[in-house]
């Protein structure tokens, strides 16, 4: 937004704020708040993968701060589905508040369980079906049935005295899926015919032109690509996307070959899956590592986590001969996703790093492996004409992709005042039906890193690029501060400089003379000598190496 917004005022009494905290400008960490009468409802908290710019970091997750005070005016918590970017970042929601009511399908819900036992935390739990209604306070609540790359997704419908919202998760309108579950196209329109005022639609294919391809159509291609593989055959895939999976189970049992899940989330997940019956295992087909590693290498397929180019997940470390598994000449590795923007490089070099041990590497980009889970611009269109809301904010997308939603918004009939395209902690008040911008809350990523949860701030991941990009210097000086002159030192060491530490004999005699000359101006305490050793190495660094490496003096007093 061009224009710099207060922070929004207390919302009047009878007005519905909507306040997304993530999924805004960004492919990941969803979660929107919506307000009314002092009653908070929150749909989907979810993370966000690092970039290669953020070294160090395991997760990002939503800015809790214009909520973490009033975690007792919560209603609840609904998932729309069990993915790690509408999922993830519940466990640290319910770290600052244990008994918010989690509200979804069983399959997400069993989902998150599973992520909770890890951080040792029993939620309170409650199934939602498609077709349900619910009543939280002032919030009526109806569940709709959507289409994606996990089963048991929805969409949900929020009326309250200020209007009606409909959020749809992310969603695509596969006409033959997997499972037969399709998107309920009848509800929408139900809801359309009601009056729908505000419109959260999907939004990340929104610049896709025509509609998204079938997920039946991956079964031949994976069927074709197993049945030729000479050896083995890796499959990397997200850890909860149970349709794909289903389709490698289904094309390795027909080949005569025999599957391993490999990761723990992947084994967890589907765990779970065959458990509530989502995902139909054939008889014998799934084996251990230990039996896996018994059979021959034109028996058995690994179905693994890591599409992403994760540093830490399997197919990486394979890339990195990390894994016990070897890679080797007529192995076959396959990634069955998309890219999720900013990760390009990290799957490249995975890419890379598998085709020179020997592998042949199937991706999107050489063939069908992979459908998206999300309504490209031609679905988008069906839905905005079935509904005809009155208002649209798109939601879940880059800038790029909400830009592209709100011209199908226009195009379709909602009236250009009415189309929103919002930032992460823009407030938008609804109020008798019609949204309007409010404020801006000053939102911020939170970084876990190891167990540490906001304690990395974007200052510490500049000083993490500078040591990975620039190296490290320091100088060590024991001097006398009412002269300036060095009694020890300038001892001067580096890391990712320069090989040989005497490359800085030409810098010593700067450093001494620049500290005699602050003496003689007068400094004569120890934190203004350290910025002159700084200074004065920094501009030699700068002018001799073009270098900036992080640079760190030790000044003390002989």
């Amino acid at each position: 937004m061009a224009e710099k917004l207060p922070e929004p005022r207390p919302v009047e009494r009878g007005t519905l704020r909507i306040v997304p905290l993530g999924g805004l400008g960004e492919v990941g960490r969803n979660m929107t708040v919506f307000e009314i009468d002092g009653k908070l409802l929150i749909v989907d908290c979810g993370v966000l993968f690092p970039e290669t710019d953020q070294p160090g970091v395991d997760l990002i997750l939503p800015d809790f701060a214009p909520i973490r005070e009033r975690l007792d005016d919560v209603v609840a918590v609904v998932l729309t589905h069990g993915h790690e970017d509408h999922i993830g970042a519940v466990p640290y929601l319910l770290r600052l508040k244990r008994d918010i009511p989690l509200l979804g399908s069983a399959l997400t819900l069993a989902f998150v369980e599973a992520k909770l036992q890890e951080h040792r935390i029993k939620p309170y739990t409650h199934v939602v079906k498609e077709g349900g209604t619910e009543q939280l306070g002032p919030f009526s609540l109806e569940f709709v049935a959507v289409n994606h790359s996990i089963p048991d997704a929805l969409a949900v419908a929020i009326t309250t005295s200020a209007g009606t919202v409909l959020d749809t998760g992310d969603f695509k309108m596969d006409q033959l899926p997997l499972d037969d579950r399709l998107t309920d196209l009848r509800a929408f329109a139900r809801l359309g015919e009601r009056g729908v005022d505000l419109f959260l639609a999907d939004s990340t294919n929104a610049d896709v032109p025509g509609f998204t391809p079938l997920e039946r159509s991956i079964g031949p291609v994976l069927d074709d690509v197993i049945r030729r593989a000479p050896r083995r055959v890796v499959i990397a895939s997200f850890s909860s996307h149970v349709h794909r999976v289903q389709q490698v189970l289904d094309a390795a049992h027909k080949n005569g070959r025999k599957v391993a899940l490999l990761g723990r989330s992947m084994v967890r997940n589907m765990g779970i899956a065959a458990d509530l019956g989502y995902l139909k295992v054939p008889q014998d087909v799934l084996v251990d590592l230990k039996q896996a590693a018994k059979l021959p290498d034109d028996r058995i397929v690994y179905m693994s986590t890591g599409s992403q180019g994760e540093p830490m997940a399997v197919l990486s470390r394979m890339a990195n001969r990390e894994h016990a598994i070897e890679i080797g000449e007529g192995d076959t590795v396959i990634l069955a996703s998309s890219l999720i923007p900013g990760n390009e490089n990290s799957v490249y070099r995975v890419i890379n790093g598998l085709t020179k041990l020997g592998a042949t590497v199937v991706h999107k980009g050489n063939a069908k492996v992979h459908v998206s889970g999300h309504a490209a611009a031609g679905e988008l269109m069906y839905a905005y004409n079935i509904l005809k809301p009155r208002g649209a904010m798109p939601i879940h997308g880059e800038i790029r992709h909400q830009v592209a939603n709100a011209r199908i918004a226009m195009d379709t009939g909602v009236p250009e005042d009415r189309v929103i395209i919002a930032e992460n902690g823009t407030a938008v008040d609804l109020k008798a039906g019609v949204p309007t911008v409010t404020g801006q809350y000053d939102l911020g990523f939170v970084y876990v890193d190891g167990s540490s949860v906001g304690e990395i701030t974007d200052a510490d991941l500049k000083d993490r690029r500078i040591l990975a990009e620039e190296g490290f210097i320091s100088i060590f000086v024991a001097l006398d501060p009412a002269t300036g002159r060095c009694v020890v030192g300038p001892e001067i060491h580096a890391r990712g400089f320069a090989e040989d530490d005497e490359v800085f004999e030409k810098v010593r005699p700067q450093i001494v003379d620049a500290l005699r000359e602050a003496a003689s101006n007068g400094t004569n305490d120890l934190h203004a000598y350290r910025q002159v050793v700084r200074r004065t190495v920094g501009r030699w660094v700068s002018t001799k190496h073009r270098r900036r490496p992080m640079i760190v003096p030790v000044v003390v007093s002989a």
